[in-house]
């Protein structure tokens, strides 16, 4: 594409703003990126600077890594047709050339087993994108082998090269889902995606070298690096230069990958790869690109994500210009194999790693060996290295630098869950003493890093930082809603949750009559005790102030012994149901969630177990490797009978990922959900909301449970869920709201009442979070039930609820008193209580004579 040079002013004033540090926009550096002959030269200076600072301040002054890998190109078939491509082939061509269609387990493990004598430490796994999806024979062949999809195949090869030879896997299966990461992340270190280039162009208009490839369209493959730094998965991304992108284009590419890695913390590395024509491909006779465009574009990347990123240009690509990509600003020269081709690239051997190692010095550079895992993620540990390749990782990596020894004996270790997992520890009593003595700080030592980064969120929260208001009929909406409330339209339910003053009321009294009608006027409630078995947690939840790491000094973890009496002694004093829920504790293996029920089931038959939100759903699954409608089957038959509705806060991605940093998405919440209802397992619903949300997102979320419970008639209740901001990280942070007002908590569940009729009949409101008063007046708005007596509360409580964490038969009934309407006790699915749990509950109050000791003798 033909593109008009830059002025010699403009030049001028970009480079001195490289020279002086001064950050560049998007125009600078695409001035910038056309810099030849001495412009260059005084940009790579300025780059190599840059490059040498970060070198001083990561501890490896001089030092220029490389990885001794092996390349394993898993399969060549793939779903895209990228026009440059020749690793990708057909069925036809691998038959005839003898081939499978997936290389076998044999032949995986014996290139792994030969670099491992040969001292590699990487295993690079490649290969096309989801080839299931376009070739039957890919469907074919995995059918065959046991494997539900190309992931599958890919996780279960990883965990034999664990095991059978102590490579580490580094894996590019290409567009990866969110739930793709939590199935890999057990068995890799580190995985990686090019992004290319984020000009939607090339891959949108017929004749571009994306075009026809679903997996190169650059919003997708954003998400994908969104997804890994979400998912605390260190990430490999890079561009690929010169396949007709604008310089201009070339630029917003960078500032993109940066502000990935500024919000996630996650790319390890950015890879910079020159384009190479290839015969017998469409691109075949379009321009290498020039070594000028390479080096300017390294100097430019260097300047843009700054002296602590990791830069790597293929050294195999470059024609032994070694001096010149150093002089730009890399500092890694990425994987080498001293047995495997370069199999995207098989006519560009890789240079001699003594050969690598002598130009590298002859630039003043020592080379040293990396892992694939970058050192700064193998000294961070958790969240960003799964503790079951722990050992596999410090087996090979110098515990002072985190690079690699090149010592190190390269053999197979085993893949296992961590061992002695319920081990009672910490600080057990805190479902008593956080009413008493409180918790010991307002936030998380790393309060700084595990939530991602708080500038890049005030920016992306700041539309929800004040609620928006609208001009609307609020009274012909109110007039529908006293009619048919089933008639609402989208723009007549915004106005309505607008409603203040008298048209507040007004709404509240028609939701209040519409709960009459529909359930009564009895106030339902449940005798329950919540046990949250572990507060560790690395997901980076940035509302909740409940989840602590395993060195912090409020977290603990229950033994089974003490889950199974805390369900024991609820029973004693009358409750019909535990609440079970915790943190994803990253030594908790997939299958500890069925040990927990089932030592629930084994002490107390009769108890019902409503547990495990659907992160905890997913995280079980993944870590087990099973499907979520297997998993939940084998949850199921271990003694779980019912899912919280939780994890849902606002179904929509745009809000969530402002919440929570790594918390699944929504469309998987709904497919968690509605695979637990096909498998008769039924669930609560709920929303948290007053906080970067607005009233828009309240409506679609909603509207999204209505239409599930329509489907699958599996929700038994509604949970409005107000934030409690006090010690909310995002808010401690300065970016949420402090919570809903009162305007707010009675119209949500007014409005909850009416977009949920008749299809969920009961509305639940939140005495932990909105006390006796605020709960006897949702009472009046449109909600029919208290919730539990709880017994313990530590997740509000620990947010900064000042409510207390359990509530006496006697208190649940003086809410419904307060609202002037009777009470009822009922079971989880809204059933009658049998005369026996009655007696025994008003025998006690609901209350606990005596809570557990700290730990077990």
């Amino acid at each position: 594409m033909t593109q008009t040079p830059p002025t010699a002013n403009s030049m001028r004033r970009a480079l001195r703003r490289a020279r002086d540090g001064v950050a560049l926009d998007t125009a600078e550096a695409a001035v910038l990126l056309q810099a030849r002959g001495e412009d260059l030269a005084d940009l790579t200076r300025s780059a190599a600077r840059v490059r040498d600072a970060g070198l001083e301040a990561a501890g490896r002054p001089g030092i220029i890594t490389y990885s001794k890998s092996v390349f394993i190109p898993l399969t060549r078939l793939c779903r895209d047709k990228c026009h440059y491509c020749t690793f990708v082939t057909v069925p036809g061509k691998l038959r005839r050339a003898g081939h499978g269609m997936f290389m076998s387990p044999d032949e995986v493990l014996e290139i792994a087993r030969r670099g491992a004598e040969l001292g590699c430490k990487e295993a690079l796994i490649t290969l096309g994108d989801k080839p299931e999806e376009r070739w039957p024979e890919a469907r074919e062949w995995l059918d065959a082998h046991g494997y539900d999809d190309t992931i599958a195949y890919v996780r279960a090869m990883s965990v034999r090269i664990l095991e059978e030879t102590g490579l580490l896997p580094h894996l590019n299966p290409g567009v990866m889902s969110w739930t793709d990461f939590q199935r890999l992340k057990p068995v890799a270190p580190s995985m990686g995606m090019m992004l290319e280039t984020t000009a939607t162009r090339l891959w949108s208009e017929p004749g571009g070298p994306h075009y026809g490839s679903p997996d190169k369209e650059p919003a997708v493959r954003l998400r994908v690096l969104e997804d890994a730094g979400r998912s605390s998965v260190p990430f490999t991304s890079g561009l690929l230069i010169g396949i007709g992108e604008t310089y201009e284009e070339r630029a917003e590419s960078l500032f993109a990958l940066r502000k990935v890695a500024r919000s996630y913390h996650g790319i390890q590395e950015l890879i910079i790869q020159n384009f190479r024509a290839k015969p017998d491909t469409a691109m075949r006779g379009m321009p290498d690109a020039e070594l000028d465009d390479l080096v300017a574009t390294v100097a430019v990347a260097r300047h843009i994500m700054g002296p602590s990123a990791c830069l790597q240009a293929p050294p195999n690509l470059v024609d032994a210009e070694y001096a010149r990509l150093i002089g730009a600003g890399i500092d890694d020269w990425g994987g080498v194999s001293p047995l495997t081709p370069d199999h995207v690239n098989p006519e560009r051997p890789w240079p001699q790693i003594e050969e690598l190692a002598a130009r590298s010095a002859e630039a003043g550079f020592a080379l040293r060996e990396r892992l694939c895992v970058y050192p700064e993620f193998v000294r961070r540990g958790e969240p960003w290295l799964d503790p079951r390749l722990l050992p596999h990782v410090t087996a090979l990596a110098d515990p002072a630098t985190g690079l690699a020894r090149e010592d190190a004996e390269v053999t197979g270790r085993p893949w296992q869950e961590p061992e002695e997992v319920f081990t009672a520890a910490g600080r057990t009593d805190l479902h008593r003493t956080i009413d008493t003595e409180g918790r010991t700080g307002d936030r998380r030592e790393d309060f700084d890093e595990v939530y991602g980064d708080w500038e890049a969120l005030r920016e992306q929260a700041a539309p929800g930082l004040v609620p928006d208001r609208i001009e609307a009929d609020v009274r012909t909406a109110l007039s529908v809603a006293a009619d048919d409330p089933t008639k609402l339209t989208d723009a007549e339910a915004l106005a309505l949750l607008h409603a203040d003053g008298a048209a507040l009321d007004a709404l509240c009294r028609i939701a209040d009559d519409v709960r009459r009608d529909a359930v009564g006027d009895e106030v339902t409630y449940v005798v329950t005790r919540n046990i949250n078995f572990t507060n560790v947690c690395y997901t980076g939840c940035r509302f909740c102030a409940f989840a602590q790491r395993r060195t912090d000094a409020d977290a603990y973890t229950l033994s089974l012994s003490q889950v199974a009496d805390r369900a024991e002694q609820a029973w004693q004093v009358g409750a019909t149901e535990v609440c079970m829920q915790g943190g994803i504790h990253p030594d908790l293996p997939g299958t500890a969630y069925f040990d927990i029920a089932r030592a629930v089931k084994e002490r107390v038959p009769g108890m019902h177990v409503h547990a495990f939100s659907p992160m905890e759903v997913v995280n079980g699954a993944t870590r087990t490797g099973l499907s979520l409608r297997e998993w939940l089957t084998a949850a199921k038959e271990a003694g779980l009978d019912s899912v919280p509705g939780t994890a849902a806060e606002i179904l929509d991605d745009e809000v969530r990922w402002i919440l929570t940093k790594g918390k699944l998405p929504a469309a998987t919440w709904v497919e968690v959900i509605t695979t637990a209802h096909e498998l008769g397992l039924p669930s609560s619903s709920t929303m948290m909301y007053g906080h970067v949300d607005q009233p828009h997102h309240w409506l679609a979320h909603l509207r999204l449970l209505a239409e599930i419970q329509q489907r699958t008639g599996g929700f038994t209740e509604f949970v409005t869920l107000p934030f409690i901001h006090t010690n909310a990280p995002v808010y401690l942070a300065g970016i949420a709201r402090p919570g809903p007002t009162l305007r707010d908590n009675r119209a949500v569940t007014a409005m909850a009442r009416l977009l949920l009729h008749p299809h969920i009949r009961n509305i639940q409101t939140s005495w932990v979070k909105l006390g006796t008063d605020g709960a006897a007046e949702m009472l009046r708005s449109g909600a029919n039930d208290l919730g539990g007596t709880l017994m313990e509360e530590t997740i509000s409580r620990m947010a900064g609820s000042g409510y207390g964490s359990h509530r006496s038969i006697r208190d649940l009934v003086a809410i419904a008193d307060a609202a002037g309407r009777p009470a009822r006790q009922r079971t989880t699915t809204y059933g009658e209580v049998p005369a026996e749990r009655i007696a025994a509950g008003l025998a006690s109050d609901g209350h606990l004579p005596e809570l557990l000791p700290v730990l077990e003798d």
